[in-house]
């Protein structure tokens, strides 16, 4: 159980794997003023940066669950450059399953929401693991502008429009599950930037150092037209963003 190597090879530079930078990973600790000894739960963690910096900055607690055995050494690496190895675990696992043996105080799923079959589905899932008045974390794409044609949705990675809401259409989603949106932070172009044209670097050192491999046809011609596609439909029409969420009281109860 793993991820194909050619994820690997793309992100292996990335301590996040998502469009969020380094810079909005520390705003969003920080919007969430976590209490030290929070702990929390990180459904496909990838390389643990969410986990580490924040045990470090905020002397929170927790767990990390990932399907990549190459990520999950990154993260363990990350935990202990930082000091934190003592605070922070990791799980080889698959994350769809997994639900926390005693609650968590936040349950976060950042950018993976395939895990619960959508955002529904994975809401659902984290709920499982999270305290009375805890918070989830989401993190999803959605549509900054709205897409022309199937050729801009399957470029931006979808089947159909409806694949991903509208911002507006992503918040009323989330009120519709029963949650409200307590705080939120928003990739932007620049991140993107960081995500997928770093991936290209990554890729190109890679065939130079593995001409023969049989991945070598593939993330060549991925090297190729991946560039243009990107600033033509990704960084134009996809947006993205981290969504915390609190579970409504009933009527009467505030």
């Amino acid at each position: 159980m793993d991820l194909p190597r050619n994820f690997t090879v793309r992100e292996s530079g990335h301590r996040v794997h998502n469009p969020f930078t380094e810079e909005d990973l520390a705003t969003l600790g920080r919007a969430l003023r976590l209490a030290p000894g929070s702990r929390i739960l990180d459904l496909a963690c990838g390389s643990g940066e969410l986990l580490c910096t924040w045990a470090r900055d905020h002397g929170t607690t927790g767990t990390g669950v990932d399907i990549s055995t190459v990520f999950l050494a990154a993260a363990r690496e990350r935990a202990a450059e930082l000091g934190v190895a003592d605070r922070v675990g990791f799980v080889h696992g698959d994350a769809s399953g997994h639900v926390a043996g005693a609650p968590v105080d936040v349950a976060a799923c950042v950018g993976a929401t395939w895990i619960g079959g959508g955002v529904a589905g994975t809401v659902e899932l984290l709920e499982r693991s999270v305290r009375p008045g805890g918070l989830l974390l989401v993190g999803e794409p959605y549509w900054r502008r709205e897409p022309p044609d199937l050729t801009t949705v399957e470029a931006c990675h979808a089947t159909a429009r409806d694949d991903y809401f509208a911002l507006p259409e992503l918040l009323e989603h989330f009120g519709g599950l029963g949650w409200d949106v307590v705080e939120m932070v928003l990739a932007d172009q620049r991140g993107w930037d960081r995500y997928v044209a770093a991936q290209w670097l990554n890729i190109r050192r890679w065939l130079d150092a593995n001409p023969g491999d049989e991945l070598a046809g593939e993330l060549r011609a991925e090297l190729t037209e991946g560039p243009a596609r990107h600033v033509r439909y990704q960084r134009e029409y996809l947006g993205w963003g981290v969504f915390a969420l609190m579970r409504r009281r009933p009527p009467g109860h505030g």
